[in-house]
């Protein structure tokens, strides 16, 4: 096997994701391995990796499968740039700009709900005598 890629156990090392889930992200066409070793097992590439970190960050946003699939599409449209007239790219840039914005709207909804979780973990803190209190 070439340096150029790593089995799942290593992928799932490196991404903290399971390798339950790495394979329902196969199944589902959101990634695939690029290669297959001749005993048949999967390999993967650092383009992979980078694959499933894009997954892995905004499946805690809230993003859907689709949503999942269809900005992996877009940004795979972008990388290879050949065959795009300028109306084209822009149409694909204003989706990217979509799921940016989407983005930080959920960031700041989670800060919102961060907040109130620390000022409720605090207020039990508040609570306890001080020799409990962390």
């Amino acid at each position: 096997m070439d340096d150029k890629h790593m089995q799942i156990g290593e992928v799932a090392a490196r991404t903290e994701l399971s390798l339950r889930t790495i394979r329902h992200y196969e199944e589902t066409g959101l990634v695939a391995p690029s290669a297959r070793s001749q005993g048949g097992f999967r390999l993967y590439t650092e383009n992979d990796v980078a694959r499933l970190m894009v997954i892995r960050r905004m499946k805690p946003l809230g993003f859907t499968l689709e949503q999942m699939r269809d900005l992996l599409d877009v940004t795979d449209r972008l990388d290879v740039g050949t065959g795009l007239d300028s109306s084209e790219r822009e149409a694909l840039l204003e989706r990217v700009r979509g799921y940016e914005q989407a983005a930080t709207e959920q960031v700041e909804k989670l800060r919102v709900q961060l907040a109130r979780a620390e000022d409720f973990a605090a207020t039990l803190r508040g609570r306890l005598p001080s020799a409990d209190r962390r």
